[in-house]
Formats: structure tokens, C-alpha cells, sequence
């Protein structure tokens, strides 16, 4: 994790701690996403009161690699209203200290940008995407009826509907297809780009 990362959350731990519950959706999703072990998610369950548990995870989450904070991000659907909070504030911070940020356009470099997104990463990815799935998919092109025959055809899975149109929008635009295109319709969707950075990390296709 990021030095600014781990900032902002030894920042806010005690804030955090009073308002999240953790083991309804948050642990589990990052236990699903390989950024808490098993033994890890039996300590934070050990824990006596749903504030120690948070803590506990806050604890854990600086030690678990470059992808835990973008992770946890995703893990607060529910708390949309902190994660913002976090956001802003982590954008803000650079301008703040005088460090320069990257601009948001430099990222991933043009190569990542210009490539087709594998099928894994197309799964994880749809995953991630929740219930705003179609608008995303809307904006890639993708028809309403295609999308109507997705979700008639994977009626228990929304993870099944949704990779199912991200692969119907990659076979009909080819080498168009590219990661640079998802990232304009995830941004138009009012997903932040960690979304993504989070799924090509895993593929090892980023290194800072």
C-alpha cells in the first residue's frame, strides 16, 4: 500500500472504526479478492464488537500489498459516502504538501491503453461493476436488446449477464476493444479509475 494510503487511513482509523461494519460485506470482499487470508478474516471475526473488528482490519489492510487500498474502495459500495470522503481528501493531499500528483490521464501507460483486456480480466472486472453494469455497457455500444438476451439468459447471475455483454462488446469491436475505451465508459459511468487499475494489477500488467 501506498505511503499516502496508509496515511489516510491511520487519519481516519478511529472515525472509520465508529461507522463501518465489516463483516456484512466488507471482509468477505476482500477475502474473495485475495487481499485478506483465511486466518486474517478468523482474527478480524474474533474480534468482541463490530468497532474492534473494523480496527482490526484497518490494522491488517497497510501490510497486504499495492492492491488493498483499491480494493477496499470497491469493498465500500455500500458506504458510497466514505469512500467519496477518502477520495477527496486523497486528492487533495498532494496540492496540500506541495508533492506533485500524477495526472489522472497518465494512467495506465499508453500500452495498457491501447491493448484488449483478456478474459480474466473482463470476469474481474465484472464483478466489480454491481448494479450500474448496463450503463456502463450502454455507453460501450452495446444495444438494449443484447443487453435484454445478457441478463434473459443469466437471470441468477449478474456477474453472468454482465461478462456476457463485456464479451459480446469485445468480439464486435475487435482490436477497438481496448482498455483505453473501457476507461471512458467506466469515467462516464461515474466510476473512479481505481476500478480498473485494480483488475490490470492483478495481471501484473501495472508496476509503478
Amino acid at each position: 500500500m501506498e505511503p499516502a494510503h496508509k496515511e489516510l487511513l491511520r487519519r481516519h482509523r478511529l472515525e472509520l472504526s465508529g461507522q463501518l461494519l465489516v463483516s456484512d460485506t466488507i471482509v468477505p470482499f476482500l477475502y474473495q479478492e485475495d487481499i485478506l487470508t483465511e486466518a486474517q478474516v478468523e482474527e478480524i471475526e474474533s474480534q468482541p464488537t463490530d468497532r474492534q473488528k473494523s480496527l482490526k482490519l484497518l490494522q491488517l489492510l497497510p501490510g497486504r500489498g499495492p492492491r488493498a487500498f483499491p480494493a477496499l474502495l470497491r469493498a465500500l459500495e455500500d458506504y458510497s459516502w466514505v469512500r467519496d470522503k477518502l477520495l477527496l481528501e486523497l486528492q487533495a493531499a498532494p496540492g496540500a504538501t506541495g508533492e506533485a500528483a500524477d495526472p489522472p490521464d497518465v494512467w495506465p501507460p499508453d500500452s495498457v491503453l491501447q491493448r484488449v483486456p483478456s478474459d480474466r480480466e473482463l470476469s474481474r472486472l465484472a464483478s466489480r461493476l454491481g448494479s450500474e453494469w448496463e450503463a456502463v455497457l450502454l455507453d460501450l455500444g452495446l444495444s438494449a436488446e443484447a443487453l435484454f438476451r445478457c441478463r434473459a439468459d443469466h437471470l441468477l447471475s449478474t456477474h453472468g449477464a454482465t461478462l456476457a455483454a463485456l464479451l459480446q462488446w469485445r468480439r464486435a469491436e475487435g482490436k477497438k476493444a481496448s482498455v483505453q475505451r473501457l476507461l471512458q465508459s467506466l469515467q462516464t459511468a461515474d466510476f473512479h479509475p481505481s476500478i480498473l487499475q485494480d483488475v490490470l494489477i492483478q495481471d501484473d500488467v501495472y508496476t509503478d
